[in-house]
């Protein structure tokens, strides 16, 4: 399968003979980044936010997926888990809603704007996680320490991070390096897209930094 990044939490996913699912498109003016011109099948909307639910932005979509249950469409099976904010504030938050993208085995989480770790049950319940999608940069998202304290439960066999600052980005966040830093890394592998086989997964947790895409 293919994984473009677009930038802030909007990625494309595909696979030849599947449907092709496009997460939390941006509203440019909000977020920053060039305007968004995506074709997909599906799109997943984490949280209700102009940065994450700009349908719009996506043509050809058949299916628009806001909230948790689970789906079969196009031979890929999606399961959306919501996420809330805890403490007296989490009325005030928007809700999150996390998805797993199963691709015939080969399995993606995204983690939408999810701000708290999860516990140990909740980890359990998404089962083994191939590559994981995980906002980095604070904000209304998880912080450098709590992103890499994810992915010590989550233990994917890819980490490529989002939602954090570059020079196209609008919204106040976190620089990269401080991820990186969690992770124990001075840099990591930056491409423009990358291509995952479930024979090419490596064994031990790799971060891979995508460059964000512009039509």
């Amino acid at each position: 399968m293919e994984i473009v990044w677009y930038g802030h939490s909007c990625f494309r996913l595909t696979e030849r003979g599947m449907a092709a699912v496009v997460t939390d498109p941006f509203d440019a003016e909000a977020v920053g980044y060039e305007p968004l011109k995506l074709k997909a099948d599906i799109v997943t909307v984490s949280h209700d936010a102009p940065g994450h639910n700009h349908l719009n932005a996506v043509k050809g979509c058949e299916h628009a997926i806001t909230g948790p249950g689970e789906f079969e469409i196009g031979g890929v099976f999606i399961t959306g888990v919501q996420t809330d904010g805890q403490g007296k504030k989490a009325d005030d938050k928007p809700r999150n809603t996390l998805y797993v993208f199963d691709y015939d085995g080969l399995t993606v989480v995204h983690l939408g704007d999810l701000r708290s770790v999860p516990t140990q049950a909740e980890i359990e319940a998404l089962g083994n996680v191939n590559v994981a999608l995980v906002p980095v940069g604070g904000g209304g998202g998880l912080n450098a320490a709590k992103a890499a304290e994810i992915v010590s439960l989550l233990e994917p066999n890819i980490v490529i991070p989002m939602h954090y600052h570059t020079p196209a980005a609008k919204v106040p966040l976190d620089q990269l390096d401080k991820f990186l830093k969690e992770m124990g890394l001075h840099e990591a592998e930056s491409v423009p897209v990358l291509k995952v086989t479930r024979s090419g997964l490596p064994d031990e947790t790799k971060v891979v930094v995508l460059d964000y895409q512009r039509e």
